[in-house]
C-alpha cells in the first residue's frame, strides 16, 4: 500500500520521510550532504526557491532578525535542496538567509534533503502558509497555487495542511472581493470577519461603500453583519399590493437629483408625490448605526452642495 504523505503534520515531518533523506552510504565522504545533519553551508552557494510565494519582505523585522542572529547565530537551520556540487537552492527559511547576508555571515546552518520542482513547490507554499504573521489574502493566495500547481482537490488540500475544508473555502472566497477590499485586508485594515462579511454582498459597488464606512465609521464585524442582513433583506423583500395614488411625472432635474441622492447615500430612496405637487422623500433605515452612517453622508452631501 502506498504510504500517506505527511505534509499535513508539518514542515518537520516532510523532512523525516525516508524518501526524502540521502541515504549514509552515499554521503559517508562528505559530512555537508548528510540528511538529518545541520552543517555550514557557504551563503554564495545558495540560491533562493524560484518557487517562493512571499514576494515582500520587512526590512525593519529583517534588520531585527540579522541582530538577533549577530547575538545568538542562526538557532534555526534552514533547509536546502541540492542542485550540483556546492550549489544548492532554498526549500525554506528565506527570512534568515537575507538577514544572515545582513548581519555579514559567509555561510548558514542548513538541512539538506532531496526534492523535485514539485515538492519544492508544495513544500514552499505549506511552510509558507505555516507562517504567523500571514494576512487572509496571503493564505488564500497559498490555497489556490497549491490547488491550481500541485493538482489537489479541496479535499486533499485540507489532509496536506490539516484544516477543515470549510475553512479552505472561506479563504478561497476572498479572491473574490474587489481589489480594494483586497488591499485592505492586506494592510489590516479590515478583518476576516469584515470580509467575510462583505462576500454575501453581490454588488461590488455596495462592498466599497461598506468598505469606506468601515473606515470611516470604525464599524464592527457585527455592525457590517448587520448592515449586510438589512441590505439583503430589503433587496428580497416582496412587493405589496398597494392601491395605487395619482402622482405627477418627476422633471428630468428632479429625478436626476434624486438619483445622484440617492448614490450617494448608498441606500434607495423612495419619492411619494401628488398631483398637487405635494408628497414626501423617505429614505429606510434598520438601525442606528445605519441611520447614523446615512445621516453623515447626507451632511457631506449638502456641504458639498453649498
Amino acid at each position: 500500500m502506498e504510504k500517506k504523505r505527511a505534509l499535513g503534520k508539518g514542515l518537520g515531518a516532510l523532512l523525516a520521510e525516508p524518501e526524502n533523506i540521502i541515504p549514509n552510504h552515499l554521503t559517508q565522504t562528505k559530512k555537508v550532504d548528510v540528511a538529518g545533519i545541520a552543517p555550514n553551508i557557504a551563503l554564495s552557494q545558495i540560491e533562493t526557491n524560484p518557487f517562493q510565494p512571499r514576494t515582500e519582505f520587512d526590512e525593519v523585522r529583517l534588520a531585527e532578525l540579522a541582530e538577533s542572529i549577530l547575538r545568538y547565530g542562526v538557532i534555526q537551520p534552514i533547509t536546502v535542496r541540492k542542485v550540483a556540487p556546492e550549489k544548492y537552492q532554498l526549500i525554506s527559511g528565506e527570512r534568515r538567509f537575507r538577514a544572515s547576508k545582513i548581519a555579514g555571515l559567509t555561510e548558514i546552518p542548513a538541512y539538506i534533503r532531496i526534492a523535485d520542482d514539485q515538492a519544492m513547490l508544495e513544500l514552499a507554499l505549506i511552510e509558507n502558509i505555516q507562517r504567523e504573521d500571514l494576512d487572509a489574502i496571503e493564505i488564500a493566495l497559498s490555497y489556490q497555487r497549491l490547488i491550481e500547481e500541485c493538482s489537489l482537490t479541496q479535499e486533499e488540500l485540507s489532509g496536506r495542511v490539516s484544516k477543515e475544508r470549510s475553512t479552505i473555502t472561506n479563504y478561497l472566497r476572498l479572491l473574490k472581493l474587489p481589489a480594494e477590499l483586497q488591499l485592505a485586508i492586506r494592510k489590516n485594515l479590515v478583518s476576516m470577519g469584515h470580509a467575510r462579511a462583505l462576500i454575501n454582498v453581490t454588488d461590488h459597488q455596495k462592498q466599497l461603500q461598506i468598505l469606506n464606512d468601515i473606515l470611516d465609521y470604525d464599524l464592527s464585524v457585527r455592525d457590517v453583519e448587520e448592515i449586510v442582513r438589512s441590505l439583503n433583506n430589503y433587496v428580497s423583500k416582496p412587493k405589496k399590493n398597494k392601491e395605487k395614488t395619482k402622482t405627477a411625472p418627476l422633471s428630468n432635474k428632479f429625478q436626476d437629483s434624486l438619483k445622484n441622492l440617492s448614490q450617494t447615500l448608498n441606500t434607495k430612496i423612495e419619492l411619494k408625490q401628488t398631483a398637487a405637487n405635494k408628497g414626501k422623500i423617505e429614505i429606510p433605515f434598520s438601525s442606528e448605526q445605519e441611520l447614523e452612517i446615512i445621516l453623515g453622508r447626507l451632511e457631506q452631501y449638502l456641504m458639498v452642495k453649498n
